[in-house]
């Protein structure tokens, strides 16, 4: 995408147009539904049977499609409405605006088919199946990168903008078989999809009293991008005019936050929510699993976070750099990504407190962290903007402190709740993590200035930056597992273990 569009108006469109309804999946599905639907069933598969599971199952799903395809025509009448809220700056690029409502109605009955996915995430993990699942997302990405090149590439070429029309038609593909990739899963496990409207479901009516909070609960990171997304729409130049090129900048930037994120803050939550949820009546279980899976993510993350603000500019370089996307989309993506990593451990364990709530059946704490964190980031990002020159950057740093500060609330409150959360261990723990990353990026910025130097003039070269990767990421790799192990990280030998 980088190299066919940069990072321009073209780009931004298309970030807008597939941003409405992820923010939708991610509050209805991948977020509120599966915290709250996986207690749920993994507490009726467990009490019930296999058969009332399978009811319960049938009357959720029939639901999501009901609800999500009402909401995906509403989405597609009212396009114009949703992107002149969400980027009123998109009305001074000629054509961009309507380019905009055009994808955002092309890509909004995403919504249904990922629904439906999560739900089958929800209700594999139940089952103890993590391997479909996690795969099922890769699908998503071979479909809508494959299609929509394979389309825009052939049919896309007669007519205008055919190419970014086509990558939306591929996001739909992609979208089904993420669902289709679970489908053979649920079939061996006995959940095989029959209709089944029943809105009078007991659990079915318990699900949607605890998604209302839910949805907030965990909605805070969406709701916040989209307001980032809204303030990047405005910033302008010295003329005075709203610049193209912002919107991309965060896009890619938080794009490449949510590889480690995903792999490391989502794969442990999938696992820790039905284990959490099964140990809910016995203290003792609930918080040494709740302990364990942060202590996990504190160890995966916070060098990753290092990582990505060391030598994030050659990371973007080497990947995203060539055709359309310059040497200063670059420079301008690595300033947000370096922002957006401070937040990395606040995102993911956000990802396993969140959740936890949910388990206790409290999904009202969640929702109110929430709600404060949305009015805070907007407090920060407009302040950043005004009294800062960081533009962009800012706005991805706001993200991250409200990302920080609505971890360590939630952490807080629970810890309270449950009567601890092993936290002296926790922040010992943590301690020797941050002592550890820090000394690896120490080694690391000086390894990356030795071997840009040493190119020159050519320091922007992708040789130049596979170089800088080559050495440095195994260099810092080896140094913190060195480091960590030398520090007695009990994680470290957790995870070593299993």
């Amino acid at each position: 995408m980088a190299r066919l569009f940069g990072a321009g108006a073209v780009y931004d469109a298309f970030l807008l147009g597939n941003r409405v309804p992820n923010l939708l999946r991610n509050l209805f599905a991948e977020g509120a539904l599966s915290q709250a639907f996986i207690p749920i069933f993994t507490r009726v598969l467990a009490a019930k049977g296999k058969e009332e599971a399978r009811e319960l199952s049938n009357a959720v799903a029939t639901a999501l499609l009901l609800v999500t395809g009402a909401v995906s025509l509403l989405g597609i009448v009212f396009a114009p409405q949703v992107v002149a809220l969400l980027a009123p700056g998109f009305a001074q690029s000629p054509g961009k605006f309507q380019l905009t409502v055009l994808l955002i109605r092309i890509m909004f009955p995403f919504l249904m088919l990922v629904a439906l996915a999560a739900q089958a995430m929800g209700v594999l993990n139940s089952c103890d199946v993590y391997g479909a699942p996690a795969v099922a997302p890769a699908f998503y990405n071979i479909g809508s990168v494959g299609v929509g090149l394979a389309l825009g590439y052939t049919i896309g070429r007669a007519f205008d903008q055919g190419l970014i029309v086509c990558m939306a038609c591929g996001v739909l593909v992609g979208g089904a078989m993420q669902l289709a990739w679970q489908l053979p899963g649920l079939w061996r496990a006995g959940f095989a999809f029959r209709p089944r409207l029943d809105f009078r479901h007991p659990q079915l009516r318990e699900l949607a009293r605890l998604m209302v909070p839910a949805i907030l609960g965990s909605g805070a990171m969406q709701i916040n991008a989209l307001v980032n997304t809204r303030l990047a729409s405005t910033i302008t130049a010295g003329t005075g005019h709203a610049i193209d090129g912002p919107v991309s900048w965060l896009g890619y930037a938080y794009r490449f936050l949510q590889f480690p994120l995903g792999l490391f803050g989502v794969a442990v939550a999938s696992a820790t929510l039905p284990a959490a949820s099964r140990a809910a009546a016995r203290t003792a279980d609930f918080r040494a699993i709740v302990s364990r899976s942060l202590g996990a993510i504190l160890l995966l993350t916070i060098p990753s976070s290092v990582g990505l603000a060391v030598l994030g500019e050659s990371m973007i370089g080497l990947v995203y750099q060539g055709g359309r996307f310059d040497a200063y989309d670059t420079r301008q993506t690595a300033s947000a990504l370096t922002c957006y990593s401070v937040g990395l451990a606040g995102l993911a364990a956000i990802k396993i407190l969140a959740p936890a709530f949910y388990a206790l059946d409290d999904a009202l704490t969640p929702m109110w962290i929430s709600v404060a964190s949305i009015g805070l980031n907007l407090a920060v990002a407009l302040a950043l903007l005004r009294w800062t020159s960081l533009g962009h950057a800012g706005l991805a740093l706001a993200s991250s402190s409200v990302a920080l500060g609505g971890a360590a609330a939630l952490f807080e409150v629970l810890r309270r709740r449950i009567g601890g959360v092993e936290g002296r261990a926790l922040g010992a723990s943590a301690l020797k993590i941050l002592v550890a990353a820090g000394l690896m990026g120490v080694a690391c910025w000086l390894a990356s200035k030795g071997v840009l130097g040493h190119f020159g003039s050519r320091a922007n070269s992708r040789i130049a930056q596979f170089t800088n990767l080559a050495v440095s990421v195994p260099l810092g790799i080896g140094l913190f597992a060195g480091l960590a192990r030398l520090l007695r990280v009990p994680e470290l030998t957790l995870l070593r273990r299993r």
